[in-house]
């Protein structure tokens, strides 16, 4: 039986030091049905000769512009040909045998349209790491966790969760995708830029009958923050301002205007924190989060379609609030809720 084919695309931002410290684990993946792909961003570094001259087998997509993480995407893709799509930050060590237990899952059910391995932290393979973990999760409020981490509390990885449920949201780190489920969605969410887009992606498939999945049977093994680091403001207002546009798009007209407004309050009690914390530029980029988001109101509300599902019919989906759990409740793990 001939393997689906894959693509594993890795979208680079003068990323060099990634690439020479990352890329030859990609290489030496085992599976037979690969093309190995790094779309650039427009990097002005020195990534593209560095490939040129290191890796010749390897296919370089070069961008016109930075287009960000989300359009930088859709644009590379276009361009590539494969049944999987698999979607690889620069800062990612892979084994060898990471992409065929993703893909066997893929292939035994039909409606998992997406779907990632455990992703580990990679300075300390035994723990669970910030940006997939064993999978997303969601509560009704639209704050997002994972099994094995919970905000910045990271679990260590002892088998705990190595078994098949379906996620609500599968990370980007490492975000396998069926390619006809991608086009038939138009990909990612170009407006976002960066971070939360793979979440907007899997809500849209799980609207759409779809499901996706974590594999505990593969890993992977993940830098973070590589590209944006975790303490930069613009990334705090990119996750605050996207949070809010992909819940006014993709929840039931009367859901999102309730859930928008307890938001928006729960990011005003964030910009005290911030304040009395003297974080001055992460209390101004909420402020520059909901001024971008209410200035792009209705250019959102146009993204809407026409079937949005309630949350609590969604799997992977906490039915209450994940932010009283963990600071008033002191439930620190996934284990725990």
């Amino acid at each position: 039986m001939i393997e689906p084919s894959v693509a594993v695309v890795i979208l680079n931002w003068n990323g060099q030091s990634f690439l020479e410290r990352f890329l030859p684990s990609v290489v030496k993946t085992n599976y037979v049905n690969l093309q190995i792909v790094v779309a650039d961003n427009a990097s002005t570094d020195n990534s593209v000769a560095f490939l040129a001259q290191h890796y010749p087998n390897v296919e370089v997509i070069v961008n016109e512009k930075n287009y960000g993480f989300a359009e930088g995407y859709n644009q590379a893709l276009a361009k590539v040909n494969a049944d999987y799509f698999v979607l690889l930050n620069s800062d990612v060590e892979v084994p060898e045998n990471w992409i065929k237990p993703v893909i066997d899952v893929m292939q035994r059910n039909e409606d998992v349209a997406a779907a990632q391995p455990k992703i580990k932290w990679q300075q300390n393979k035994a723990m669970f790491e910030y940006a997939g973990a064993a999978g997303g999760f969601i509560d009704r409020f639209g704050f997002t966790f994972c099994r094995g981490r919970i905000f910045d509390h990271l679990e260590e990885d002892r088998g705990q969760y190595d078994t098949y449920v379906p996620v609500f949201w599968a990370s980007g780190a490492a975000f396998f995708i069926k390619s006809r489920v991608w086009k038939e969605v138009g990909g990612l969410d170009a407006d976002l830029f960066a971070h939360m887009e793979e979440i907007d992606l899997c809500w849209r498939l799980k609207n759409s009958g779809y499901k996706v999945a974590c594999c505990t049977e593969a890993e992977v093994y993940h830098v973070g923050g590589g590209t944006l680091n975790a303490s930069s403001p613009f990334k705090s207002y990119l996750n605050f301002r996207n949070n809010l546009i992909i819940m006014q798009k993709n929840l039931p007209f009367g859901e999102a205007v309730f859930k928008v407004f307890v938001r928006l309050w729960l990011d005003l009690a964030a910009w005290f924190q911030f304040a009395f914390k003297g974080k001055l530029g992460f209390a101004f980029s909420i402020n520059k989060a909901h001024y971008h988001f209410f200035k792009a109101f209705f250019k959102t509300a146009a993204k809407r379609s026409s079937s949005q599902i309630s949350l609590k019919k969604h799997d992977g989906v906490l039915n209450g609030s994940i932010v009283w759990k963990y600071f008033i409740g002191k439930k620190k793990k996934f284990s725990d809720l």
